[in-house]
């Protein structure tokens, strides 16, 4: 079993050790891995990532730590980012990525506290905890949460950051544990429990890293909320996250501004503004386009003669897709007259439409197929309406000359 010096100092970022064992490669990987004797090193677990670093030898060199894992047993493996010759009982000196390590103490810590946050004021518990690259993120036993409620949590977590408060480790035995008043009690798996407490705030088991006073979180922001399995998800970040975070949204914000030429607090308004009018323009266009198909399929209509009761309709649009050629067809078939259009969109994807008026004596869906069977298309369709799309570059005026001869033979 490996000793955990982050179990006692969470701030250790360096120290020395003793390789017990080295791992080949295993289930596919390229990686080596290391056992050693003790490591500050944290692996994944209890929803924190882990950590990343070097190890340093004076005669062997020094090689990337890439990730760290925990097995069952109570051993820290160290994937090695390179093939290393290491071997068991070299000494080694380990120095921990500080600033991610740093960040990772500010997340974990930073849920603590909003965790309490959301207990003390709302009576709403976290059933857990996930650390991303950029976000965190807690799930809470909840079918809803309002704005107010979001907000208050935030405002409280972060009164307790601004205090300051201690944050301190103790190790207790389940038994005592169980008198504590835990904010959540972990499975009966373990006699002895790691206990976090935030001074006159929150006790709670973890194995994780942890900011030595709140004031060393930072800030906690918190941002989108999304309904899950268990309840409501809320995402956050913490200290230089929530800084790199604020700032990324303000310079969006700001550019966005400056698009609009307006100011930041007025950027939603003008989005609003925006959607409406887009949303107007997109009905005019649509009636100004269904005018121009009905007004294109009227004079086909008067342009084309009856063969046998009906008038067969033949129009290729070159500047137009297939959804205004289906608009076009519909016009046609609907003008109150027995007609069938044989109408096609030819911009990228280009598509063809067979329609006929409802009671028409011709099958479009099988006109179709076969019409398409002739250039690898693909489409169907009902009795009276078929649709389909045909590969670029095949000839769709003669595919729909094609198609009219049958119907008129």
């Amino acid at each position: 079993m490996t000793n955990r010096l982050y179990y006692q100092n969470p701030h250790l970022h360096e120290f020395d050790s003793v390789v017990q064992e080295v791992l080949p490669p295993a289930n596919g990987q390229s990686r080596p891995a290391v056992i050693l004797r003790e490591t500050a090193f944290y692996p994944t677990s209890g929803g924190q990532v882990y950590d990343t670093g070097w190890l340093t030898t004076d005669s062997r060199g020094k090689v990337r730590v890439a990730e760290v894992a925990d097995t069952e047993d109570g051993r820290i493996v160290h994937y090695l980012e390179a093939p290393t010759n290491l071997v068991s009982g070299d000494p080694v000196r380990g120095k921990i990525d500080l600033e991610r390590r740093r960040d990772h103490m500010q997340q974990h810590s930073g849920q603590h506290v909003l965790s309490a946050a959301f207990i003390e004021q709302y009576q709403i518990p976290t059933v857990s905890f996930h650390m991303g690259d950029d976000y965190c993120s807690i799930d809470l036993t909840t079918p809803s949460l309002t704005a107010e409620q979001i907000v208050g949590a935030e405002r409280r977590a972060n009164e307790i950051v601004f205090e300051n408060r201690p944050v301190t480790i103790r190790f207790v035995s389940r038994a005592e544990a169980e008198k504590l008043g835990l904010r959540k009690l972990p499975p009966a798996d373990r006699d002895e429990l790691r206990l976090i407490e935030v001074a006159d705030f929150d006790l709670s088991a973890c194995g994780g890293t942890h900011v030595s006073a709140t004031g060393q979180i930072g800030s906690i922001l918190l941002r989108k909320t999304e309904t899950v399995r268990q309840g409501m998800r809320v995402e956050f970040v913490c200290g230089g996250r929530a800084v790199r975070t604020t700032r990324r949204d303000f310079t969006a914000l700001s550019e966005s501004a400056k698009l609009f030429s307006t100011h930041l607090g007025d950027v939603p308004e003008q989005i609003r503004k925006t959607f409406d009018d887009a949303k107007l323009l997109r009905k005019q266009r649509d009636e100004a386009l269904e005018e121009l198909a009905g007004a294109i399929a009227s004079a086909a209509l008067n342009e084309q003669p009856e063969i046998h009761g009906r008038r067969i309709v033949v129009r290729v649009f070159d500047d137009r897709d297939v959804s205004f050629a289906k608009l076009f067809a519909q016009k046609v078939v609907r003008a109150g007259v027995p007609a069938i259009a044989l109408a096609a969109g030819a911009m990228d994807p280009p598509g063809v439409v067979f329609a006929q008026s409802a009671g028409g004596t011709a099958d479009m869906g099988a006109l179709l197929k076969q019409a398409l069977a002739t250039v690898g298309g693909r489409g169907g369709g009902t009795r009276d309406f078929a649709q389909g799309g045909v590969p670029a570059g095949s000839d769709v005026p003669m595919l729909l000359r094609q198609a009219a001869d049958t119907i008129a033979a």
